[in-house]
């Protein structure tokens, strides 16, 4: 036990911009590609990795202290202090079971495989983590140290299973072909899924307006630059700061904007040449096999619908938790709702308006989720000692991850009956998700406006009139031109314009009745005209 716990301190040392690289260089190494490009690639994996962590702590510093002002200019004052993923996270790695779940997670990713239950290979290490924390919420929701080990394999089950899902729409979303997203915050689809069917009733939600449609139509300003900018001017603003800094946030959210598509296409450039490797060392040795690499959620943060998504909430989450009846916690290091952001992008195939809808709607679950587990994440911090909580303050996560499936597994757990009938409806809520995306066409197709004009139908009229062979080339046979030449010695001069000329003024079926064998001795070479 203590060597395997050493094993895991080693690796949190290491953290996840030098652990995940590690292992893919590995798998490389392993998939047969060169020792040159495993290292390569590797590297350039770890290089996108710290790329996109800094730019998102750089995003989450600019903004979060907007949020900050904003909320006391709207004298919200709350008991909960909103420590946010990181610190969350950081708690939760000091347990004192936390080393188990790196075996728990490789045994059951392995039995999976094994037995062609998934095809995702999960190599994302570092965020066990969200793992070992249902553990410890469903340990203290029911007392019992088996029900939170079952609730936690459960979770890598579904995450495992979502990798699969997910899969055709993020490399259509990103461009990378055999990746994937096994994350535990895409799982929240479940609960987006059935409000994203109502809205296909309302025909402008089903209207592309993702960032490439909307640049076409608004120009200069749909760029990614000048999104940012905009939207960091109008919160500076909201925030009570001055022309200059409203105008300094600006700027800031435009850069990071600009950076988070450059930093995606290392992204892309580390993980193809490992994941072609992959697949076909699947081809060589398991039977055509396709096995899916299963990475963190930054690769789909190149997406600007994702970012601009996150941004327009921070607002909408400061006037919920000042209004909502019985929330106790303030958005602070988590205003920024990861936890919703990647499941919405990957439902709604990067629709921005129907984003911003959802997360309208679905705000309160959040904010409700982190004061309800308040207690929970106030006491595991007190018993591990990791951060010191005040006397009559708690200490929460306000875009708390997966609130839904915690709640409802852990309580039915717990035998509360009412759980038991959620945590029944959420796996039916999961078996209808990974049928509708499955089925769902990808993102890149999904919106597709009618155009019908009479220039379209004028196109469809001559394509019909105009003599194709689309169907009658099938009934020709190779085996009749056995013996002909077509070379360079001609037999006869054969005049192509005339030919083709004829074969144009003729009645639209005449074409039917041409034999190549009338074609014998023909000379079709350029030289004679």
């Amino acid at each position: 036990m203590q060597i395997l716990q050493s094993i895991v301190q080693w690796v949190l040392n290491l953290g996840s911009n030098v652990f995940v690289p590690l292992i893919m260089f590995i798998i490389g190494m392993i998939a047969g590609l060169r020792f040159k490009k495993s290292f390569v690639a590797a590297l350039t994996l770890g290089v996108a990795f710290s790329g996109m962590t800094l730019v998102v702590n750089y995003m989450q510093s600019i903004i979060t202290p907007a949020g900050k002002a904003m909320s006391k200019a709207m004298h919200v004052s709350l008991t909960a202090t909103d420590l946010g993923w990181t610190g969350v996270a950081a708690i939760t790695w000091t347990s004192k079971v936390a080393f188990l779940f790196f075996p728990l997670l490789l045994i059951v990713n392995f039995i999976m495989l094994t037995l062609n239950w998934t095809k995702t290979l999960n190599v994302d290490m570092w965020n066990v983590w969200n793992k070992i924390f249902t553990y410890v919420l469903v340990y203290y929701m029911t007392g019992s140290m088996l029900a939170g080990f079952v609730v936690a394999t459960i979770q890598i089950v579904f995450e495992l299973k979502s990798g699969d899902m997910w899969q055709r729409h993020i490399q259509d979303l990103t461009g990378m072909p055999g990746v994937t997203v096994p994350h535990f915050i895409t799982l929240f689809a479940v609960i987006l899924n059935p409000l994203n069917k109502l809205l296909d009733y309302i025909p402008i939600f089903n209207k592309p307006f993702d960032a490439k449609h909307i640049q076409e139509k608004l120009g200069i300003w749909g760029r990614n630059d000048v999104m940012g900018f905009i939207i960091g001017v109008l919160l500076g603003f909201g925030a009570g700061y001055g022309l200059s800094k409203s105008l300094t946030l600006g700027v800031e959210a435009a850069a990071a904007m600009t950076l988070f598509p450059m930093i995606s296409k290392l992204f892309m450039e580390a993980l193809n040449p490992i994941a072609t490797a992959m697949g076909n060392f699947m081809k060589r040795h398991f039977k055509n096999r396709e096995v899916y690499i299963g990475v963190d959620w930054p690769i789909l943060a190149g997406r600007s619908e994702f970012w601009v998504t996150l941004i327009i909430l921070v607002p909408v989450e400061l006037i919920f938790a000042m209004i909502l009846p019985g929330n106790r916690i303030l958005p602070f290091a988590g205003i920024i709702n990861l936890s919703f952001g990647v499941a919405a992008l990957l439902l709604t195939g990067a629709n921005l308006l129907r984003m911003l809808v959802l997360g309208i709607i679905t705000t309160p679950i959040f904010l409700y989720g982190g004061t309800y587990f308040a207690p929970m994440i106030t006491r595991l911090a007190k018993t591990t000692h990791a951060v010191h909580v005040p006397a009559g303050t708690e200490i929460s996560w306000s875009t708390f991850e997966g609130p839904d499936f915690r709640l409802f597994f852990g309580q039915a757990f717990a035998g509360k009956w009412w759980a038991i009938i959620c945590a029944i409806l959420w796996i039916l809520g999961f078996m209808w998700l990974y049928r509708t995306v499955n089925r769902a066409p990808l993102p890149s197709k999904r919106y597709v406006q009618d155009k019908t004009s009479d220039t379209s139908a004028n196109h469809e009229k001559a394509a019909v009139s105009t003599p194709t062979l689309i169907d009658d080339y099938k009934k020709l046979n190779l085996d009749d031109l056995d013996g002909q030449d077509f070379g360079s010695v001609s037999h006869q001069t054969f005049n192509k314009a005339n030919a083709v000329k004829s074969v144009l003024d003729t009645d639209s079926q005449d074409y039917k009745k041409m034999n190549l064998n009338d074609l014998d001795g023909h000379d079709f070479n350029s030289k004679h005209r």
